[in-house]
């Protein structure tokens, strides 16, 4: 008979508690008046529609806590909360958004690996929770967003062998280069970044009360959890337990009573970093230590996981079994998760070889370029990469950043930049300089198509001479020549400049539906 896991004991998790987090005011203001709040308010509207999200205004913390109604946020030009709907891929339909704890959420979203530069499937997962901790923000939650490194992992292993550097070392280095592509991404730093490495006596505690309610057993030293102990096993991911393979990162072990067992710890080999535990020298396996660390930050009963959907099974679901076999009060109300990023349709991943790491595709694109481009899709849905879609998202960035300030008295401008601010730090979106920005963007679309500022330049001084003398042929073929590169021309009483733009070679591509 199996014996029914105990509850644990009762714990007031961090996130219960107020926290020193700094805050950015928000609200949106309507009715708004241009192109630019159009496309702005749109793609906030398509990433978040899946949550069924109404509009709400209403300021976020002002860094000391102090949130609607007090006495540095009053009324908000008679705006609303509304509710949030969130889709929930347990229950499979939308719900409404409750938290467990009024007014504060938990949300644990599964970090890297960290062994090599993150790709841009990375990048899709951590800007889509990013925007969902803006936003919940924004709604004025107080948030405790806990996202972890693997830093002790097969893959690592093998990593640090190939190079010659111990494996610690080397996960620290790529966490590194990590929090960087993460900076220019303009994701907010989590509220926490727990590690693995510096977990043990937490895992090692949950591996024991899991062994002691008898959900798992060991075998030389090695500890596996019986996932027929558990008949809910498969409920997230809907998968039965006569259709699951074994674990995903590892071969099939005969020693196992059932074939979809899964390790929560490894017993030690030969040149492979070990730590002692009641079973012998060892380390964790790979699910375990998700579940140790989110009860450590927000207790076994939080608000929201998520993941990426490659991550639905078998990790959140052995997530589940584990967290539910430690603790009988288990519980997380929303599971969450992204969609890939495909390449021709395929899935983007390192083990299959279709992937750009982040830094490459910012070497030729702006990083909030890329950022707009993964936000163009409904964040469940699959989104292609394409050149053509980069281009698109570099140029729309670029006319958002520019504005077009003759069209607008200065009354006006002056009220729309407000709205501005406020819709692309939402988003994430907001440079620290216009300016710098569009800057940054044409130097990026210049290394694109291999061309200097000089030479466009030179270009442009030729067309006004064309011009002059009426060669108007001359000058139309040096117009269509820059826009098939991706430089549009643009003409002013005060002369001629360029901006980018999508090339007219890529507009005649067919762009894949997302």
């Amino acid at each position: 008979m199996v014996v029914l896991a105990r509850c644990c004991k009762p714990f007031l998790p961090p996130y219960l508690s107020p926290l020193s987090l700094s805050e950015i005011p928000l609200q949106f203001y309507s009715p708004f008046s241009n192109k630019i709040r159009n496309y702005a308010i749109n793609k906030r509207v398509r990433f978040f529609c899946s949550m069924g999200s109404s509009q709400a205004s209403i300021n976020g913390n002002n860094g000391n806590n102090n949130w609607v109604g007090s006495s540095n946020n009053q009324q908000l030009e008679g705006a609303i909360k509304k509710d949030l709907w969130v889709y929930n891929t347990m229950s499979r339909k939308k719900e409404i958004f409750k938290p467990k704890v009024d007014g504060k959420v938990g949300m644990y979203v599964c970090g890297v690996t960290a062994y090599d530069f993150s790709h841009i499937g990375h990048a899709r997962a951590y800007v889509t929770f990013d925007i969902l901790y803006r936003y919940l923000k924004y709604l004025g939650y107080d948030v405790c967003y806990v996202r972890n490194f693997t830093d002790v992992d097969d893959k690592i292993i093998a990593r640090a062998n190939e190079v010659g550097e111990n494996p610690i070392s080397l996960s620290r280095r790529f966490c590194d280069e990590f929090h960087q592509d993460m900076s220019y991404l303009h994701c907010l730093p989590p509220s926490v970044e727990p590690r693995v490495s510096d977990h043990m006596p937490q895992i090692i505690d949950m591996i024991k009360q899991i062994v002691d309610n008898g959900f798992a057993y060991g075998v030389d030293g090695d500890v596996y959890f019986s996932v027929e102990k558990f008949p809910d096993y498969g409920r997230l991911s809907g998968r039965k337990l006569e259709d699951n393979r074994a674990g995903e990162r590892v071969a099939i072990d005969s020693r196992k009573r059932n074939p979809a067992d899964f390790a929560l710890w490894k017993s030690a080999k030969e040149g492979e970093p070990f730590w002692e535990s009641p079973w012998g020298p060892g380390r964790p396996g790979w699910h375990i230590e998700c579940s140790a660390m989110s009860s450590v930050y927000l207790g076994y009963s939080f608000d929201i996981h998520g993941g990426g959907m490659d991550l639905m099974f078998p990790h959140h679901e052995n997530e589940i079994v584990q967290s539910c076999a430690a603790c009988c009060e288990s519980n997380i109300r929303y599971w969450v998760h992204n969609g890939f990023v495909t390449i021709n349709s395929e899935k983007m991943s390192k083990s299959l070889g279709n992937f750009f790491t982040i830094r490459q595709v910012i070497e030729l694109y702006h990083p909030l370029a890329l950022r707009l481009f993964l936000m163009g899709t409904h964040y469940r849905s699959p989104i292609n990469y394409s050149d053509v879609l980069l281009e698109s998202a570099s140029e729309r960035i670029f006319y958002i950043y520019q504005g077009k300030k003759r069209e607008l008295r200065v009354e006006s401008l002056a009220a729309l930049e407000k709205t501005i601010k406020h819709v692309l730090t939402a988003l994430g979106l907001m440079p620290s300089s216009y300016s710098e920005a569009l800057h940054q963007l044409r130097e990026k679309a210049l290394k694109r198509v291999k061309f200097s500022e000089t030479e466009v330049q030179q270009k442009i001084e030729e067309r006004d001479m064309a011009r002059k003398n009426k060669e108007y042929e001359k000058s139309d073929a040096i117009r269509k020549e820059l826009a098939a590169v991706g430089i549009a021309l643009m003409d002013s009483p005060e002369g001629t400049t360029w901006r980018p733009v999508v090339p007219t070679a890529l507009q005649q591509e067919p762009v894949m539906a997302n």
